[in-house]
């Protein structure tokens, strides 16, 4: 036996016995006598013992002690002159002659006993910690108290030792728990405070947790004796951490994300496989589309948003991902929504019916052996759908304190699916105002095919200010537009809507491009000054200034473009040799930024070329790409889809596909991309006439003439009637040369053109007046008429709907 001190310079722990007579006369010995006296049993045989205490005369005094309590403590002295503590232990032999059998122990020994046996004493014991005993087969020989008691159950179970551990506990956990015992029995390795799960087979619907010491039992030979295992009750601690630990990842996920989808997600990484061997998240249809969820529990419609197992494949007859169908709350609840969880009786009562078929085979939970339990997830006063967890049969069911845990992560989770709602429908609010203030996709003139596209940026931020505009002008011309307002969100939204209607407002007049960005400049700037400064990130959203434009206009009639650029790269021209390059322009400054003045440049375009309009974010440097590689593979992908003779909207969708595969942009984007077409020479025609009154008849014969080459008899009044009032002014107010030319498009055209920058007003004739109703009975006989002014005066329009 180890001892923990040295007794007066003697580490021995081992007793001596000696057989004495009254007065203390050693009559025999045993072998350890040398040990502990340093004697041996020849020379302590026949001497008194009196005589090795220090106090000789106390003999009869720790005699009389000895008999009365078991054992006395003294004093003696060695050879030498050293003196040690020692326990004299005696016992009374019977015989003719009154003997004692006396222990003798050294005093650090026998304390070292003592304390051996007071720790046993204790540990069998106790009521609150429990200690066992097993043989090498790992029956239980040995325990303080049964598991109940430990636990805090039921205390009239009695146990028979020896006694196997699978009866105590349910077989599942008394496999672990032997599986560990078996490996510090061969290893002699201790296993220190191991947490385990320990329902007993007496209530094995309470699910108990243990911390569990085993250390390997050994003979003083070395060889296996058992194993000893101390084990406390840690149920609420355990169950303290798990819901700590839960809520904390709950509080790390949940909420983290503006997508629903992506929030129920995680809200299952969070509860499988922990807390739930299977769960999913079911949501109104109407939450998924951002609306208000309705009635959840009445018959809504409802869409099974994410689903999790932690043991395999989804069951097959179980509601899987993408499944929609109704759910109606428990008989007993009066069809309103329950505010917390839902046990096992009433997830029984549940009904559900798919929204596909009127009878379903599928279940809303699993149907095998187990437990269930249902979550509403309320939200601000509304529930937006259920989160449905099952557990198998191997699992302790759900107690009360899970079904508090769940709904406290149901809450969170709950909050953060409502904010990812409330945030899908201001961006769905947001996009299709965008939507709304873009013109249609497709757009197909006579002087262009063209087709537009519209990628919201993938970030938070979401829509931002871009457009793009395809504008029919007089003549038969075509304006091709391309803007953005920097920002993102209702703000920029607005202001774009409100730069797009200036663009066409401002075409109306038909202004040469130069001039028509400089005003659309001067207007960003007197909104600017307007506008009201909170110094905020909204008004940076909400201004104008920094936005970007490029403005291109094609005459087919001649076949030239003339283009010019504010803060915009220009676009690209694709020929039908299937040559691509950028256009030769170079941008001016953002709206708003400076005085700089537009410089235009004009190209002859040939028949069947393409252009195409592109927003900086489609070639910015992503996947391992830089710009200059991205604006090549742009420029080979619209060139080789021209040349394959694709329509402008399979070109786009294409090209996004290959430079936008994921359509998630850090920034929106926007692309217009136009086929252009010139008008047959056959259908155009002009003269030119000096200011000569003369020059009015002729001009009307030689339209009259032309409309019957062009088969249109059902024109020739209306624009007889208009040539000669147009004329007839060119002549009486501008002088010459006078140009007349017709266009014979979808409609006809009328152009008069003279030297004069006077512009034409409408204007409604007194009774009196002489003059005065040209103009109006221009504008009667026409669809629409304008003018515009020309390099070398104005040129007054008008247009004939043909049948």
């Amino acid at each position: 036996m180890a001892q923990l001190g040295d007794a007066g310079g003697l580490t021995s722990g081992a007793s001596a016995l000696l057989v004495t007579d009254v007065l203390g006369e050693v009559k025999a010995c045993s072998p350890e006598v040398d040990e502990v006296l340093e004697l041996s049993c020849e020379r302590l045989r026949g001497r008194r013992l009196p005589e090795l205490l220090v106090e000789p005369s106390a003999w009869s005094s720790l005699v009389r002690s000895g008999s009365q309590h078991g054992y006395s403590s003294a004093s003696l002295g060695l050879p030498g002159g050293r003196v040690i503590q020692v326990r004299l232990d005696f016992f009374q032999m019977s015989g003719s002659e009154p003997q004692y059998l006396v222990i003798l122990t050294p005093q650090s020994a026998a304390r070292l006993r003592d304390e051996n046996q007071a720790l046993l004493h204790a540990l069998f014991s106790q009521t609150r910690v429990g200690f066992a005993i097993h043989d090498t087969d790992l029956l239980v020989t040995r325990i303080n108290v049964t598991p109940l008691q430990v636990l805090g159950g039921d205390t009239s179970a009695q146990y028979e030792l020896p006694l196997p551990l699978n009866e105590m506990l349910v077989p599942q956990d008394a496999d672990v728990v032997l599986r560990n015992l078996r490996r510090v029995l061969e290893t002699g390795e201790p296993l220190v405070y191991w947490e385990h799960r320990a329902r007993l087979r007496t209530e094995p619907e309470r699910e108990w947790w243990l911390a569990t010491t085993s250390l390997r039992l050994e003979y003083d030979n070395g060889s296996t004796l058992g194993v000893a295992s101390v084990f406390t009750d840690i149920t609420e601690q355990y169950f303290a951490r798990r819901r700590a630990a839960l809520l904390h990842s709950a509080d790390e996920k949940l909420g983290s994300s503006l997508d629903i989808t992506q929030n129920a997600e995680y809200l299952l990484q969070v509860l499988v496989p922990d807390f739930a061997d299977l769960a999913a998240v079911d949501l109104s249809e109407a939450v998924l589309g951002g609306e208000e969820p309705g009635a959840v529990f009445r018959g809504s419609p409802m869409h099974r948003a994410a689903t999790a197992h932690g043991q395999g494949e989804w069951p097959s007859d179980v509601y899987s991902v993408g499944d929609g169908f109704v759910m109606e709350a428990p008989p007993d609840n009066g069809g309103a929504a329950p505010r917390f969880a839902m046990r096992a009786a009433h997830v029984g009562l549940l009904r559900t019916q798919s929204a596909e078929v009127p009878v379903s085979s599928r279940w809303l939970l699993p149907q095998d052996r187990g437990d269930s339990l249902v979550v509403p997830l309320w939200a601000r006063g509304q529930v937006l759908g259920t989160v449905v967890l099952w557990r198998s049969a191997e699992r302790a069911p759900f107690s009360d304190q899970d079904a508090t845990l769940a709904d406290e992560v149901g809450s969170r989770a709950a909050l953060g699916i409502e904010n990812a709602r409330r945030y899908k429908r201001e961006q769905k609010t947001v996009e299709t105002l965008q939507r709304s203030l873009l013109p249609q996709p497709v757009f197909e003139l006579t002087a262009t095919q063209a087709a537009g596209n519209y990628v919201p940026a993938a970030t938070a931020a979401g829509t931002g200010g871009s457009w793009y505009d395809v504008i029919q002008l007089s003549s038969s011309r075509v304006a091709f537009v391309m803007g953005d307002v920097s920002g993102h969100g209702l703000g920029a939204t607005a202001t774009m809507g409100r730069l797009r209607t200036a663009v066409q407002t401002l075409t109306d007049l038909d202004l040469p491009p130069d001039e028509l960005l400089t005003r659309l400049d001067d207007l960003v700037v007197r909104l600017a000054e307007t506008q009201p400064h909170t110094n905020t990130d909204e008004e940076a959203a909400n201004s104008a200034v920094g936005a970007t434009c490029l403005y291109c206009v094609y005459d087919p009639v001649d076949g030239r473009c003339t283009m010019v650029s504010a803060g915009r790269l220009p676009p690209l021209i694709i020929r039908p040799n299937g040559s691509a390059d950028p256009a030769p322009l170079n941008p001016g400054p953002p709206f708003g930024t400076g005085g700089t003045p537009f410089d235009s440049i004009e190209r002859s375009l040939e028949p069947g070329s393409v252009l195409a309009f592109f927003s900086e974010e489609l070639i910015a440097a992503r996947d391992g790409y830089t710009r200059d590689q991205r604006l090549d593979l742009l420029r080979e992908q619209v060139a080789g889809l021209a040349a394959d003779e694709c329509t402008p909207a399979e070109m786009g969708e294409r090209v996004l596909d290959a430079l936008l595969p994921d359509r998630a942009p850090a920034n929106d984007v926007a692309l217009l991309i136009a086929r252009v077409q010139p008008l047959p020479e056959t259908a155009t025609v002009g003269w030119q006439f000096p200011a000569d009154p003369q020059a009015v008849a002729r001009a009307r014969d030689l339209s009259n003439r032309q409309l019957e080459a062009w088969n249109l008899p059902d024109q020739v009044l209306a624009t007889e009637l208009i040539v000669s009032e147009l004329v007839t002014n060119a002549v009486r107010y501008t002088g010459g040369p006078i140009q007349l030319r017709l266009i014979h498009n979808e409609s006809l055209i009328c152009e008069v053109s003279d030297p004069s920058e006077t512009q034409p007003h409408l204007r409604r004739a007194r009774p009196n007046d002489e003059g005065g109703r040209g103009l109006f009975l221009v504008a009667q006989l026409s669809h629409r008429w304008g003018s515009r002014y020309t390099a070398s005066g104005k040129t007054i329009w008008t247009e004939q709907l043909l049948d």
